[in-house]
């Protein structure tokens, strides 16, 4: 059973599902090019899952799995993103509504393993492996709704060993919160415990063993993981 805490409250929310929207930032999209395959805006939300094993907290130490020896990626890369949590069960909500099952957000980072999500690409397999490995989303302590502020208004930054890599602001999700929200609560239902990866701007990197990896978000909150 995978708990975040809840900042200023002794409360703490067991992770139900997680699903991430990918391509909800255009200058990301635009950055991350691969030859025969058209780098398009979406028109409706990427998404794809991971399992809550991919679930840690501050100070986590996030490594490249490991496969008789060998590490089974060169190329492990930073994604700061805005993370909604769900706070009651709801299916089909209205747009409108959306807002009412947000329990609160936190910060989160998606450690992508690039070199293989972009052959899963080419070859129109799922990136499972590339996006869901053992602890390869950190997310911070949860801050409660009320005490977000407008999250459509968020500047959002991360820096490795210092040096500022990724800044942007959540007004240029090209999907808002609430639409998302509403969006999964059609397709699949949400769940009380729910957390939602909102994408991430542009910046990405290459990191190497023993970087630092700072992450934060206005309202927020920040995040701290070093790379193993």
């Amino acid at each position: 059973m995978t708990e975040i805490k809840v900042r200023n409250y002794g409360d703490t929310l067991v992770v139900n599902n997680v699903l991430c929207i990918g391509k909800n930032y255009a200058d990301h999209i635009n950055e991350i090019v691969i030859p025969g395959i058209k780098n398009e805006i979406p028109k409706e939300p990427v998404v794809f899952l991971k399992p809550t094993s991919a679930i840690v907290g501050e100070g986590a130490v996030v490594s490249v799995p490991v496969v008789n020896g060998v590490k089974i990626s060169n190329d492990i890369q930073n994604e700061v993103e805005l993370v909604i949590v769900i706070g009651k069960d709801c299916d089909s909500v209205p747009e409108e509504n959306a807002l009412e099952y947000v329990y609160g957000y936190a910060v989160g980072i998606d450690f992508t393993l690039r070199d293989i999500q972009t052959e899963c690409k080419k070859k129109g397999k799922p990136w499972a492996v590339a996006k869901g490995f053992r602890g390869s989303s950190p997310v911070s302590e949860i801050v409660k709704a009320d005490e977000a502020g407008n999250v459509q208004d968020l500047n959002i930054t991360l820096l490795v060993n210092g040096d500022l890599k990724q800044s942007g602001n959540t007004s240029q999700m090209i999907f808002s919160v609430k639409f998302i929200v509403s969006y999964l609560s059609k397709i699949f239902g949400l769940r009380k415990g729910d957390l939602i990866f909102t994408g991430t701007p542009a910046g990405v990197a290459s990191l190497k063993t023993g970087d630092t990896v700072h992450a934060e978000i206005q309202n927020i909150g920040e995040l701290n993981v070093t790379i193993g």
